[in-house]
């Protein structure tokens, strides 16, 4: 069998040539060589040793600088620092491999898809086998409620319905006939047929599908922007710490004592809860976010939610209504409405909960009480449903409802058959399904009602929700399995646009450049499959990006994963919500705009927090060293730097209560502004922090155990006012408000770091004296740093840099603190 050609594209006898096969099956030694030669029908899962997984999340800036400094606590025998240090890296740690298992869960639900038994002509006879033991070349044989077992051709001169919408996004059934192809995975929901499996396991669709969800994923942008903050103080704290010993040693400090040195720097380095504090953040916003019907299965979607400028919709349930309805109709000449409505509906059964039926008995009001004789159910191989009925004044007539031009064939003695084409096409043209009605007294000829349209109607919200998103600076694109004039015409009423992109486009001849640039004007895509979907994302990502996929199928699954936030809508496929990082509990798009508004806070929370880390890890580090370096002066004890990190840090988790404004326009890490305004935050700190030394040790003549307690006061309370000037971008009394929460931890806090060092707790006791002049001095400070931020925020805005938003350079954003 050659592997380069494609086996749906040829004739079927061509097909069975290639296959070696025929309609008569293959025998069971065929079957079993092409076993041990192709391999099971089945989707294999590539696992990785969770022990390597683990400990891969103890590699990196951040982790190497939290480690070095429960090495240096152990050396010294620092015991209480060691287990602080050692409790929140190996928080860190947990709480990111619990996230890991995001691939295998969708993967694993792809394979619940696949049917567990076939029923196979081998040998001549029919059997049930295993569905891993499916070859190319068996014949097998589908029926009615089967989930097909392998990607199939259909042998038999019949017509199946076969719902493939988990798979492809079409959302009707669609109809098959011989030489015609099912993929494994969908499910037959009318007729029965043999057909000759094609392809199987890895290369069956499903297996294709599975493939792309193994490789997609990308790394988010709170881990690049936790990368990035590491990258920046590990390069400080290096060179500052190194500085400090070699000094030490050259004045001659005993090593021990250098150590010690070494670990008060490295510990006043290290953001040691910096990521357990966003991931805070991001788990309370999370909370939040399942209050809007949205129920976040992997933390870092809190922050890609917030960055979102570009949202693929999927069409089906999200858009649209997921139901048919009608949508317009054309009457036969002195036909009345109600009486086309009227026979459609007679030729229709709610019992059988057929889509079509529903909507035509939903918009039939006067259907007259009639007898039913005779009702002949929907017939794929005639192409129409018929009903034999008995009027209450005892005249009996016909009626028949089906394919349009079956119709207008069954009234060829009707002058108005000959316009069903114009209407059929009139129709066509807005993408709508067309639905034949005649009627016929007991023995006359059929006479033509007229031709009804029916669609999947947008959702009541959609147009004023794709408004409000496109208020909100995201660029909304449908994409859909349907075809294009389907997709032009619920974009046209949704008002996305109608430059809908055929997917076919996307496996033309072309760079990812050029076909990057055709997407990203598209306002949306038609006629998509799996491969598409996991494309047109790609594409979006490699022009810088950030991509919101919706998606309900197996389908979406590749997309869902590869998009920086995977969106599965209500109703989604297990497949589809285990891809997903967001799983929505509420069907539309009004939801999903909501959440990003939400996300959007939290971002604004967390850039705020890594602003002040930032800020305060520059000031303690920078302080310490240059008191050593200078003055050969060690200005706090390592003491001083634990009550510190559990104090400050500890209230400050506060700060995922906050309340802020979210951005206007979507949220990105502006790394250059983060490091810009917090080195000069910091700077400012060191600063006036030893102008306060120099006044204590000059001008007041205070003892150096006495500045050390002034020092760590002076420290924690600044930090935490600094906290104030980080919030927000306007002055510091800039509306919103703190919460609640967030003062009454900073002044809970603040209150026990001043008794501690009025009455000495472990340091030289201060006085309350010199507690409320550190307190005054500190707030003056406060009141400098809010003019320094803004002055630094007007130089920002007026000297735009680039930063790494993604893969490659994007336009630097404006911070989003509220």
């Amino acid at each position: 069998m050659a592997e380069a050609v494609d086996l749906t594209a040829i004739p079927l006898s061509a097909a069975l040539t290639e296959l070696d096969s025929s309609p008569q099956g293959l025998t069971s030694v065929q079957a079993q060589s092409r076993l041990q030669r192709c391999g099971p029908n089945e989707i294999i899962e590539k696992r990785r040793n969770p022990v390597l997984v683990f400990l891969g999340y103890f590699w990196g800036p951040i982790p190497w600088m939290i480690e070095a400094a429960l090495v240096l606590s152990l050396l010294v025998r620092h015991w209480t620092d060691a287990v602080i240090i050692a409790v929140l890296l190996a928080m860190n740690g947990v709480v990111a491999f619990v996230e890991e298992h995001q691939a295998a869960n969708a993967i694993a639900a792809l394979k619940q898809r696949l049917a567990a038994s076939a029923r196979v002509l081998r040998d001549g006879a029919w059997g049930v086998v295993a569905t891993r033991e499916l070859v190319p070349g068996d014949v097998v044989r589908v029926r009615l409620g089967d989930v097909v077992p392998a990607d199939l051709r259909v042998l038999d001169d019949v017509s199946l319905e076969v719902d493939q919408s988990a798979l492809t996004g079409e959302s009707l059934a669609v109809t098959r006939g011989v030489g015609d192809a099912l993929y494994s995975g969908s499910v037959l929901v009318r007729g029965e047929g043999n057909g000759v499996v094609y392809a199987t396991g890895a290369s069956s669709y499903m297996g294709k599908t599975t493939a792309l969800v193994e490789s997609a994923g990308t790394v988010s942008h709170f881990q690049r922007a936790v990368l990035r903050i590491g990258n920046y103080l590990i390069g400080i704290a290096v060179a500052l710490v190194t500085l400090t010993v070699v000094v030490s040693l050259i004045r001659g400090n005993p090593v021990l004592q250098t150590l010690e040195f070494a670990l008060v720097v490295t510990i006043a380095s290290v953001p040691v809860a910096l990521p357990a504090v966003l991931s805070v953040t991001m788990a309370v916003g999370a909370r939040k976010l399942a209050r809007q019907q949205a129920v976040v299965s992997h933390l870092p979607a809190v922050e890609e939610l917030g960055g979102i400028d570009v949202l693929c919709s999927d069409k089906t349930g999200t858009l649209t209504q997921n139901r048919l309805a009608l949508a317009a109709h054309w009457n036969a000449s002195g036909v009345k409405d109600h009486q086309l409505f009227a026979a459609a509906a007679l030729a229709s059964r709610a019992e059988d909960r057929d889509p079509i039926d529903l909507a035509i008995l939903a918009v039939a009001d006067q259907v007259p009480q009639v007898q039913v004789e005779r009702f002949d159910p929907f017939d794929p191989v005639v192409k129409r449903a018929s009903a034999a009925l008995r009027a209450s004044d005892g005249q009996r007539f016909r009626v028949s409802k089906g394919a349009p031009q079956v119709i207008a064939a069954l009234c060829d003695q009707d002058g108005s058959a000959s316009e069903v084409a114009a209407a059929v096409e009139r129709f066509a043209g807005h993408g709508y399904r067309s639905l034949g009605v005649a009627r016929a007294d007991a023995d006359g000829p059929w006479r033509l009602l007229g031709v009804l349209a029916l669609a999947d109607p947008p959702r009541d919200d959609s147009a004023a929700t794709v408004g409000a998103a496109r208020d909100e600076g995201i660029d909304v694109k449908m994409v859909t399995g349907d075809q294009i004039a389907i997709g032009a015409e619920i974009a046209r009423e949704v008002g996305l646009g109608d430059h809908i992109l055929d997917a076919s486009a996307l496996e033309t001849p072309g760079t990812d450049g050029e076909l990057g640039a055709g997407v990203e004007e598209a306002d949306g895509f038609a006629q998509v499959f799996p491969e598409h979907k996991y494309r047109i994302v790609r594409l979006l990502q490699s022009r810088g990006h950030i991509v919101g996929m919706t998606g309900d199928g197996v389908n979406d699954a590749p997309a869902l994963k590869q998009a920086d936030a995977g969106i599965a809508v209500a109703g989604a496929t297990d497949a589809a919500r285990a891809a997903a990082d967001v799983v929505l509990l509420a069907p539309g798009l009004s939801v999903i705009v909501a959440a990003i508004r939400q996300a959007r806070e939290i971002f604004a929370r967390m850039t705020n927090y890594a602003t002040y880390r930032i800020a305060e890890t520059i000031r303690v580090l920078l302080l310490i060293t240059l008191a050593i370096v200078a003055v050969n002066f060690f200005p706090v004890t390592t003491v001083m730097i634990v009550f510190l990190a559990v104090l400050n840090d500890g209230a400050i988790l506060a700060i995922a209560y906050d309340n802020v404004r979210g951005s206007a326009k979507p949220a990105a890490w502006d790394m250059r502004g983060v490091l810009t305004l917090a080195s000069a935050l910091g700077l400012m700190g060191v600063a006036e922090t030893f102008l306060l030394f120099a006044l204590a040790e000059k001008v007041f003549d205070l003892d150096q155990d006495t500045i050390r307690t002034l020092m760590y006061l002076k420290l924690s309370v600044s930090g935490h006012f600094t906290i104030f000037v980080t919030r927000t971008r306007g002055p510091f009394w800039s509306r919103p408000w703190p919460a609640p929460i967030l003062l009454t931890a900073v002044i809970g806090t603040q209150i026990v770091a001043t008794f501690i060092a009025v009455y000495g707790a472990l340091m030289t006791p201060l006085g309350w004296g010199w507690a409320g002049v550190v307190w005054a001095y500190a707030l003056f400070w406060f009141l400098v740093e809010d003019r320094v931020k803004l002055g630094t925020n007007w130089w920002l805005d007026r000297h735009p840099g680039r930063f790494d938003r993604s893969s490659g350079p994007m336009p630097t954003r404006k911070p989003t603190a509220g």
